[in-house]
This record gives structure tokens, sequence and C-alpha cells, in this order.
């Protein structure tokens, strides 16, 4: 059976290798290498996040951020009053409010701030970024105002949040990040400080169930600390991770022993302990976020690239569904771990769940969404939320807000393309450029000794497989490019002006280009993508969260192993397209139920490749530029939400061609299929 991802987790040793380091409970003040912060971690992060707005999107990606702007991610003030009022201290008629103005709206609305926030810097939308600001600035304004400051949520004087509202700060403590970092507003950064050198250590616990920690402000803690150097923020940081409930929990997470809690709070509380270890040098920390990665890839995993969670882990099925709110976490978590090690498997894992999970819970004009998604859909539910206050599952409809009960998705969906944008490229600390994640993009960065450099990136990634870099320097510099080998790419190609140049990718995953560059030096990498079927069994719903499934029939949690596979296609999982009216209207007589029937003996390879140009303007196609052509055998499939697969391989009628295209183009589909003998070796 093959695993979707695989997690390395020696460290330690291999540590060093990897990163400068000084003796712990040191910081040093660094000036020399390019981006770095004026305090640095005691294990140096080998990689170097740039300012949002240095990496601006181009081409297709382009198409869909601006799709994002125009429609829920720049207008969802407009659509309801947890978005319009949210952290303005006022009352608010919604869900989840509080009559002091806190509650779920601060956290729901701190999502969309800091998303809103991010697509305007990378999209230098100046009408964008000013809607934001003239929400986040008193904010500012009103900690920096008050007497002493003790949280963000300044109109409760003297107020330390507690419970939900610690929750909510946290996701604020982002934002204002996000501000301070791409404006360099010295105001803002006199505000993060005013509140996080007098915030309490005892933010909460790293459990997983379903009641939210504070502890999730220390990426915002940390960040603060690294642009300040005030050095009580550190101490806070370092008493919170040494309280015992902590320490319990990352020895447990170490040996793979996780509850399976809230998917959006484990996404976030996992990569706690990894964030703090550059700051601790304990290898503790590090190989617990590690632990908990590979418990997520062994029993929740999706095909997409994304564990199930509704709201809690749920196993691996095909009708299993994922939060859109786990997206956006997945790819933080995933992009701290990636900043952290410079592994480009996090850059692996990060386009399977942008290019895939990223896409399909949001419609093709971004003007609708949805709260689940899951790797099977062949019906549109009634209601978009069938209880109060509660999103429980299907819940699959697409509506303006996702599920009005429950708002935190529709806010957190804005993170999506803006976080990926950002981490396109990162400096590295041999004042060079790494790239990163691919797409179409522009990146304006510093290299060698602090030269103004322009990289930009044209391509049809991950609808085509060439990758063309323009390289252009303010002047001539000496410094090396970076070029992540992407895990599943067995023959990469690179040339430079046109001459081949030799592709040997290092431990970590990357080709390393040291020359000295010139005004309109081309570099062109070719990642030849090849089909590949992984296998894998649908597992039952986690029997530990029976009572929050109760809504599920008792079936569902007795043992089971039901084959499946799924195709992938570089970081794109294709699926059989069931055509749609719109996203909550599927096409009558639409035929799906077919069994995989390629040729497992063989490795899979009567597969073939159809391709087509890229549309003019990109809104996520359903006649895709990019398509396989698969071997299949319909059969009497009748899928219920008990049994989404059968028990075992089924025969079926005579072999016949499937057309699949990317996931992240349909809004009904088959992407996790039953197995002929024949494809189940």
């Amino acid at each position: 059976i093959t695993l979707l991802f695989g997690v390395v987790l020696a460290v330690g040793a291999g540590a060093t290798s990897l990163h400068a380091q000084t003796a712990p409970g040191t910081a040093q003040k660094t000036q020399s290498i390019n981006y770095a912060r004026p305090v640095e971690p005691v294990v140096k992060p080998a990689l170097l996040v740039l300012p949002p707005g240095a990496v601006e999107p181009a081409g297709w990606l382009r198409d869909w951020a601006q799709a994002a702007c125009t429609g829920i991610t720049g207008h969802l003030d407009e659509w309801h009053p947890t978005f319009a009022d949210g952290w303005k201290g006022v009352p608010i008629k919604a869900p989840g409010a509080q009559p002091d103005g806190t509650g779920w709206p601060i956290e729901q609305s701190a999502y969309w701030l800091d998303g809103a926030l991010r697509l305007g810097l990378v999209l230098h939308d100046e009408a964008l970024i000013k809607k934001i600001r003239a929400r986040l600035d008193p904010v500012v304004e009103g900690v920096n105002q008050a007497p002493s400051g003790t949280s963000f949520i300044y109109w409760k004087k003297g107020y330390t949040p507690e419970g939900f509202d610690s929750w909510a700060h946290s996701q604020m403590g982002r934002a204002l990040v996000a501000l301070y970092d791409g404006t360099r507003d010295p105001r803002v950064l006199e505000a993060l400080v005013k509140v996080y050198a007098a915030y309490p250590a005892n933010m909460g616990t790293l459990q997983l169930g379903g009641a939210v920690s504070g502890l999730c402000n220390l990426d915002a803690m940390l960040e603060t600390y690294s642009f300040s150097a005030d050095r009580r923020i550190l101490e806070r940081v370092m008493q919170a991770m040494a309280q015992p409930e902590v320490a319990k929990d990352i020895q447990a997470w170490k040996a793979g022993r996780l509850a399976p809690g809230h998917m959006v709070i484990l996404y976030e509380n996992i990569r706690l302990p990894a964030v703090v270890y550059p700051w601790s040098a304990d290898p503790n920390q590090l190989q617990a976020t590690l632990g908990a990665f590979q418990w997520l890839d062994e029993h929740h995993m999706l095909p997409y690239g994304v564990a199930s969670g509704e709201e809690f882990a749920s196993g691996i099925g095909a009708f299993r569904k994922t939060e859109t709110c786990d997206v956006t976490a997945m790819l933080l978590a995933a992009s701290w771990m990636y900043r952290i090690q410079g592994e480009g498997d996090w850059g692996d894992r990060m386009e399977r769940a942008f290019f895939n999970a990223g896409a399909a819970p949001v419609a093709r004009d971004f003007q609708t969404m949805c709260y689940y998604q899951s790797p099977n859909r062949l019906r549109s539910d009634s209601l978009p939320c069938e209880q109060p206050h509660s999103p429980g599952p299907p819940n699959t409809r697409f509506t303006p807000l996702g599920c009005p009960n429950v708002l935190c998705c529709v806010g957190a969906l804005n993170r999506i393309i803006p976080h990926y944008v950002i981490h396109m490229w990162m400096a590295t600390r041999d004042n060079g450029l790494a790239a990163t994640l691919y797409g179409p993009c522009t990146v304006s960065a510093l290299a060698g000794a602090q030269v103004p450099v322009k990289v930009t990136t044209t391509t049809d990634y991950p609808f085509g497989e060439t990758i063309r870099l323009l390289i252009e320097p303010a002047q001539e510099v000496s410094f090396p490019l970076y070029l992540r080998i992407p895990g599943w790419c067995k023959s990469p190609q690179v040339t430079v002006n046109g001459s081949t140049a030799a592709v040997t990718p290092d431990a970590r995953g990357f080709a390393k280009i040291a020359r000295t560059w010139v005004k309109d030096d081309l570099v062109e990498l070719k990642l030849s993508m090849e089909p590949k079927v992984i296998r894998g069994y649908e597992t039952e719903f986690p029997s530990a969260n029976r009572k929050y499934f109760s809504f599920e029939p008792a079936e569902v949690f007795q043992p089971r192993r039901l084959p499946y596979a799924s195709v992938l296609y570089g970081p794109l999982l294709l699926a059989l397209p069931i055509a749609d009216i719109d996203p909550n209207t599927p096409a009558q007589d639409a035929k799906w139920q077919y069994a995989l029937d390629t040729d497992a003996g063989r490795h899979d390879a009567d597969i073939t490749v159809e391709r087509r140009p890229m549309p003019a303007r990109w809104d996520w196609p359903l006649d895709a530029p990019i398509a396989l052509k698969v071997p299949a055998r319909a059969f009497d499939w009748r899928p219920s939400d008990a049994q989404a697969l059968p028990e075992k391989p089924v025969t079926g009628t005579a072999s016949e061609t499937v057309r699949l295209v990317p996931y992240g183009c349909t809004k009904f589909r088959i992407s996790m299929f039953p197995v002929t003998p024949r494809a189940w070796p």
C-alpha cells in the first residue's frame, strides 16, 4: 500500500547539518544575511520567508487571485455583520456572538482580515489594503493608547483573553504580524510588543479535543520577538512550553500517540512544538511535530493532501469530509515546517493541498463556497446547515457564506491563495533565492550582496511541465539559485541560457545553480510528470469520536478495509468529472459507476495523457487543459453514506476508457475509485 506522504523522523544528529546552531538559550543579531530578522533563533531556519508582496502572482494564478479579490475576499464585509463589525467592540447579531463583541465573530473576522490583507499585499491592490487597514488600524491604535496592553481586544480594559477569545486573539496576532511585515509600520510593532511582552504564559495546552487553546499565539509572539528583540516575549513562550501538560503531549506525539481530535485545532496545534524548536534547540519538539504529521498520514489523510475532519478526524474514506478551515491550517503548519527544515517534501505537500483541496471548495467565480469537501461527491445537500450553530455533515452545499450558522470557513478560505503565493519564493542563508513552490509569478528580492533581483516565472504549472525563470538583477551579481525538484519527478531537466545544466538534487530535494547572473539570463526547468496510481483502504470512523458522529449509522464505526485507488499526475489528483449545471446541481444521467481497471502488473502503464491549450482566462474549467485517459469497468455500484466503496475488487462489464480531469476543476466527482482484480495487486 502506498502512503500519500513519507515523514522523515530522523533529527538531532542530522539537524546540525541543515541548520547553523549556537549555544542553547542564546540568540544572535545578524545583519549580513539577507532577510535575517534583527534577532535570530538558536537553530537557524533553513529558509527565510520574504515579506508579503515580494512575490506577485501572474498568469492563471493571478486570474484566480483576482477572482478572489472581486468575490468573497473583497466583499465579505458587505455580506454579513460578523465581517462588517468584527473587532470593533460593538454588539453583533450573529451566531456565537457575545454581548461585548467577543466570541465567534472575532475569530471569524480575524481569519478574513488576515487573508484579505495578505491578498491585497501580494496583488498590490491599494483599495483592498485600505479596506482592511480601516479595520486593523483601530486595533493598533486602541492597544497603543491604552495605559497597559494585555490583549488586542482593546475595548475590554485590562482583559486577558480566555478560552475561545484567546484563540481569536491568536488569529488577530497573525494578521498584525502580516501588517507589520508588509508595511514596516512602527506603530504595528509597538502594539504587538505591548501586548505580547505582558501576555500570560499560561495560555492553555496542546490538547486536540473540541476546546481551543491560546497557545496558538506562540507563532505571532515569536515573530514579534524576532522583529523587536524584547526578551520578555521569548521568556513567556518558553514558560508556556514548559508546562507539564505540554511536555507530556510532546512525548506522546513523538511516539505517534495522538487523539483523533478536532482537525482545525489539531493542525494548528501540531505545528507549535516545531515553531518553538529553533528557539529552544530541543529536538524533542521537532520530533513531536513530525510524529504528529506521520500519524495523520497513516490514519486520516485523503488523496487531495489534507486530512479528514468533520469536525473531528474521521478516518479515510470516499465520503469522508474535510472542513475548509483544515486546508488553511494544513498550509500554515506545512509552511512553518518548510521554513524550519528546508525539506522539499513540505513543498510537495503544500502543492498537493493547494492545487486540489484549495480549489475544490470554492466556486469557479469565487462568489460561493462550501463548508466541507469530500473525495467523491455525487449530490448536493438541500440545506447549507441542518443544525443551528453547528455545521453537522454533510453540508457540502455552496453558498456565499458557506455555512451561515458557522462562518469560520468562509473567513479562513481567504487565506489559502495569498499564503501559497507568499511562500513561492524564499531566501537562503547563503544569500541565494529558492524556488520553493511553483506557479506563474514574479519575485522582487535581494540576493548576493543585497542586490535587487527580479525573477519572472512563466509557466502553466501544474497543468504543464515547463517552468521558465527570467533573471533580471539590477547589476551583475553572484548568488545561488535553488530549484525544488519534487519527489514525484524522476527525470527533471534544467537548461541555463539554452545549455543543459546538471541536475543533482541535494538531500533536501533542491538543485543548486551557483553563478554570476546578468540581465535576461534564462533558466528553464522541465518537471516531467507521470501518472501514478496510489492504493489504500477505506477505514472506519474513529470510535473515540462516536459521540460526535452520532448522526452516522452504527456500522461505520466497525473495522473495515475497503480497497480504493486514486490517480495522481505530478501534484494533481485526478477525478472522474460529473458535469454540473452549477456547484449545487449535477447534470442528470451522468455515468460515474466505474471501477479502476489499470494494469497493476505493468505499473499502470495503460494510462495516457491528453493536453490542450490553457484558456485565455483561468476559472478552474471542467474542460481542463490536462486530462488522463484511464481503463475502467462499469458495474452496479450503489454507494451509501454507510458504505461508500465495495468490500473487495469487482469484475464489472467490458473494459472502457474514461477521462479524468484535475480534482480542483470538479464540483461533483469520483476520485477514490473501486478497483477490479486487475488493478489491485
